[in-house]
């Protein structure tokens, strides 16, 4: 049976199946907790016996003893008599734990390969490994003086990680999300200047300047009033940063998109084809997001069939109408009106359209045309998607035909 020993809130340890192994009492747990913090290494029983009394009683050895006899017939309840344990070992003059499985072993693994990890990685696995926590290190033993070490390094890891998680979330322009556990993460260490300055950060980024200010006011005031010292160097170049609307305070993936669109502007002005081929893909890839990506795409859909039909390019509406299809059933308007415009360019396109014209973007507009006439009581609409089907399967493309199947 693999037993694995909780130190992330009250010291703890399961079964295989995740079990509460029974610990008995406070001294058993003392014990375990002792054995935790050497890390596999041998407690002296003399040391085990200092830590576990201030003055030591008279029978102080036998009693560890018995712990010890205890917590070994409740982590290996199948042992038989006289085999030796293999979890609470014998070494020599003392005791030792062997084990690798410790949550606060795994939590430090954790937040190690996060910190090495890019930002959608490194958020998952942090936001995974923060639940393992119960409440503090050691909770049971927090003012004894041997787990003040690694009481003190797991709850600064436990910070560092919040933390790192919230800048994590914020590259991936999740900012109204981590607002809630920054807020009660700068309420719960008032202290830190890296909470102050990731609340500000995504506030600011949420489009909350004057709240994102005011986070970075009540920072500078606190620390001040109660230190006496100037907020870091972070915070004043933040603030400074939020003032000016400074591009570097977005998302590293904002600042890539910003200067790759300018150079797009840039590099195709006078390309008005070109260009809205490309603005189609972007709002085709919105679709395929979901939510308000989804939402924006259909808004902006017209405006571009629109500006389609303005070159007289029959081939080029063509396409743009034909284009959403990620699946189709997402990018259908719900406005009639907007749905009975979107199929009256589609059918003046079938009618543009010059003889030797691929298939392909005829059975796009058809497909179209069937979709968007939903709940229409006419017979065209119908035909259309017959159409569309038939078109599709003749040139055995898997893309088309379950657009067109859609219709």
């Amino acid at each position: 049976m693999r037993v694995e020993f909780g130190v992330l809130g009250p010291v703890a340890a399961w079964s295989g199946e995740h079990e509460p192994v029974a610990l008995r009492g406070p001294r058993h747990r003392a014990v375990l907790a002792r054995l935790i913090v050497a890390r596999t290494r041998l407690v002296p029983l003399d040391v085990l016996i200092d830590d576990l009394w201030p003055v030591p009683p008279e029978n102080a050895a036998a009693a560890v003893r018995t712990f010890v006899a205890d917590l070994r017939r409740a982590l290996e309840p199948d042992r038989r008599p006289r085999t030796p344990a293999k979890l609470l070992v014998t070494e020599g003059p003392g005791y030792a734990l062997r084990t690798d499985a410790v949550d606060a072993w795994r939590f430090e693994d954790a937040v190690r390969t996060a910190s090495k990890s890019a930002p959608a990685v490194a958020a998952e696995r942090l936001a995974e490994a923060l639940t393992w926590w119960r409440g503090p290190a050691y909770a049971d033993f927090p003012d004894e003086p041997w787990t003040r070490p690694d009481r003190t390094r797991l709850n600064e890891l436990r910070s560092q990680a919040v933390e790192a998680l919230a800048e994590a979330r914020l590259e991936l322009g999740q900012a109204a999300a981590v607002l809630g556990d920054l807020d009660t993460h700068t309420a719960e260490h008032p202290w830190r200047e890296n909470a102050w300055r990731l609340l500000a950060l995504a506030l600011y980024r949420d489009g909350r300047q004057a709240e994102a200010l005011g986070v970075l006011r009540r920072a500078r005031e606190m620390l001040s009033d109660q230190l006496g010292l100037d907020p870091g160097p972070e915070l004043a170049r933040l603030e400074a940063g939020i003032l000016r609307h400074d591009p570097v305070l977005r998302p590293l993936a904002g600042q890539v998109w910003s200067a790759a669109t300018t150079a797009f502007d840039r590099a195709l002005a006078a390309d008005a084809r070109l260009r809205l081929e490309s603005t189609v893909g972007i709002l085709r890839g919105l679709a395929v997001t979901g939510g308000t990506g989804l939402q924006a795409s259909r808004e902006h859909r017209l405006a571009a069939v629109a500006a389609a039909e303005q070159l007289g390019d029959p081939d080029l509406t063509a396409r743009v109408i034909g284009a959403y299809d990620v699946p189709a059933v997402w990018s259908r308007v719900d406005d009639p009106d907007q749905a009975a415009r979107i199929v009256a360019a589609a059918r003046r396109t079938l009618l543009a359209l010059p003889e030797g014209t691929p298939v392909g973007p005829r059975a796009r507009l058809l497909a179209t045309i069937a979709l968007e006439s939903r709940g229409v009581r006419e017979p065209q609409p119908a035909e259309a998607a017959k159409e569309s089907v038939a078109l599709a399967r003749d040139l055995q493309d898997p893309g088309v035909l379950v657009f067109a199947l859609n219709g």
